[in-house]
């Protein structure tokens, strides 16, 4: 269907409100780029789920594309759960309009005799994963757009492991959601009687659980004063980070005030992103205040964390997710080890577009580790996969996502925060910076560096360049970057692993996606993706050398910081 098509069916319907009506009468006459932007495509589940800038149209997150995607995922609940009492929780973030999508999503379920567990009032998204284990839903929903700028929403949709979807589910609910075919066939008549309100209990059980992963609590007693500050930047983390930082014995918790109020406009930062250096500004200015120890802050969905911590000439440094994800994985193999846990049956899974550092670890510590694509519902695949056959210790991936034990199925920045305070001060115990921990690990295993670069290509016309220049690497892939040849091309939407050198091609045992990976001869290793959940294509980097003294961490550092930038210019040209 055209545009004018799409328009046209909603304004024929007897559902559309009339401020709807009103703004797209607005958009033909006076924003007819907007329009089509607002038209030309139905927002599609990526490795995030539904997203999008909030208005009207198919392409936008409103009450008719939260419905239409609640009422498709509803008939394929009906049709694969026959003959059983249906049941899903709910959960929102502190965006503007999150209560009232949460609010729609439990109306359209609810009209359609399926039982609803909804959060009466805003929780992280980990949370919502915990509660449809434990509450024997078949599916979950959590309204958020994690760390987008304050004109997006979006719409986690969740299965019965407590994971978001993936195949063949996405595509089936899509199919569902398509073959409804007009907001009119969406069912909006709330029964309140199969709407049952929670919180407390949940949340009780979901600490609990997490206070269940601790492995330093005599390091933690010594530390109990471990100077920490905390940033919800305007999101869910405030409702459950001090809680379980409580729970773990830490005493000397800071919060940043001016960014503790749920806030959908996040008016002190410019996005609402613990990757972006800016978000962390008001919490290092009270860490240096109060000589602190850790520094952390939670996206407004509370599933990413972003930490520092001093380096050795005592000012605070931004860890990446990189690093922070080794140190964490470290930190769990030397305690799963020290405590006689480690029987060789354990593992953890890590994405493609991770650092390989991780996987250097775990190898050291003789413990498997998987790789998988981006998005925390393939790992969460891995461990369904493997479940009562072998233990998942933890995994991650490097935009600041991580998880600790299989509770949970999605990135969780509670147990994250938890975890890594808790790492904090088993450092300090041991006289030991996080950033001293780091430079151990690189001379250990190697100095792995990585760098990211986002272009960002809006609207109907950004979607086709993002597309024709994925087509250009793959027709005329590069032959060396940044002096060093290419030795293997991988296409992960074919399938396959080729050497350059021998001319042989593998197949890669992974689903498909649109990704291209380059691995030159001297081990640097880029990655080529269009986002999932942006608008934008990412340019992944890693470098790494050897670091045979401590003393040189900088300067190798420093080596390899350069050589990322030779990269990014190589790939851009």
């Amino acid at each position: 269907m055209t545009p004018e098509q799409k328009a046209e069916s909603w304004l024929s319907s007897k559902n559309l409100d009339d401020s709807s009506r009103q703004e797209i009468s607005r958009l033909q006459k006076e924003d007819p780029t907007g329009f089509i932007d607002a038209f030309y495509k139905d927002l599609e589940f990526g490795t995030g789920g539904l997203r999008g800038i909030m208005g009207v149209g198919t392409n936008r997150m409103n009450k008719y594309t939260v419905g239409m995607a609640t009422q498709g995922l509803a008939n394929y609940l009906m049709k694969t759960f026959t003959n059983q009492e249906i049941s899903v929780a709910i959960a929102c973030d502190s965006r503007n309009n999150s209560h009232h999508f949460a609010g729609t999503t439990a109306d359209v379920f609810s009209a359609n005799g399926i039982k609803v567990y909804l959060f009466g009032e805003l929780r992280p998204t980990p949370e919502l994963s915990y509660a449809i284990r434990t509450l024997g839903c078949q599916s979950g929903v959590v309204v958020t757009a994690s760390h987008n700028p304050k004109e997006y929403n979006g719409y986690k949709a969740y299965w019965d492991d407590g994971a978001q979807m993936i195949a063949p589910h996405d595509k089936n609910v899509i199919d569902e959601v398509m073959a409804i075919g007009s907001i009119d066939n969406v069912n909006f008549d709330r029964n309140p009687d199969l709407i049952q309100t929670i919180g407390s209990d949940i949340d009780e059980s979901y600490l609990d659980m997490i206070k269940e992963l601790s492995l330093s609590p005599d390091e933690i007693r010594e530390q109990n004063d471990l100077k920490i500050v905390f940033s919800a930047i305007h999101g869910t983390g405030i409702t459950l980070v001090p809680q379980i930082l409580q729970r773990f014995g830490f005493t000397n918790v800071s919060l940043v005030e001016e960014q503790s109020t749920p806030d959908g406009n996040f008016p002190t930062v410019v996005y609402p992103n613990p990757e972006e250096a800016e978000a962390l500004s008001l919490a290092l200015k009270k860490a240096e205040e109060i000589d602190a120890d850790l520094i952390m802050a939670t996206d407004p969905d509370a599933d990413r964390v972003g930490i520092a911590t001093k380096n050795p000439d005592g000012k605070f440094q931004l860890l990446n997710g990189n690093q922070t994800g080794a140190l964490l994985i470290y930190y769990l193999l030397t305690k799963w080890k020290e405590n006689g846990k480690l029987s060789g049956n354990e593992f953890i899974v890590k994405t493609i577009v991770t650092t390989e550092l991780i996987k250097k670890i775990a190898d050291g510590f003789g413990v498997k580790s998987f790789d998988t694509l981006t998005g925390f519902k393939f790992i969460a695949a891995k461990i369904k996969e493997l479940e009562g056959k072998e233990q998942f210790i933890g995994g991650g991936e490097e935009s600041y996502g991580y998880m600790i034990g299989d509770k949970v199925r999605d990135k969780d920045a509670i147990a994250s925060c938890a975890i890594i305070a808790e790492m904090t001060a088993w450092a300090k115990a041991n006289g030991k910076s996080l950033f001293d921990l780091l430079i151990e690990i690189s001379e250990k295993y190697g100095l792995y560096l990585e760098g990211l670069k986002s272009v960002t290509k809006k609207g109907k016309s950004g979607s086709e360049e993002i597309q024709q220049m994925m087509v250009k690497f793959r027709e005329n892939p590069p032959e060396e970057l940044a002096g060093s040849k290419i030795k293997i091309a991988i296409d992960y939407q074919s399938g396959t692993r080729k050497d350059i050198l021998t001319g042989d091609i593998t197949e890669v045992h992974l689903p498909k996606s649109n990704v291209l990976q380059f691995i030159t001869e001297d081990d640097s290793k880029i990655s080529i993706r269009p986002s999932g959940t942006e608008p934008k294509i990412k340019f992944y980097f890693s470098v790494n050398k050897e670091l045979a003294n401590k003393s040189d961490y900088f300067a190798i550092a420093s080596q390899l910081e350069q050589k990322i930038s030779q990269l990014a210019q190589t790939i851009e040209n």
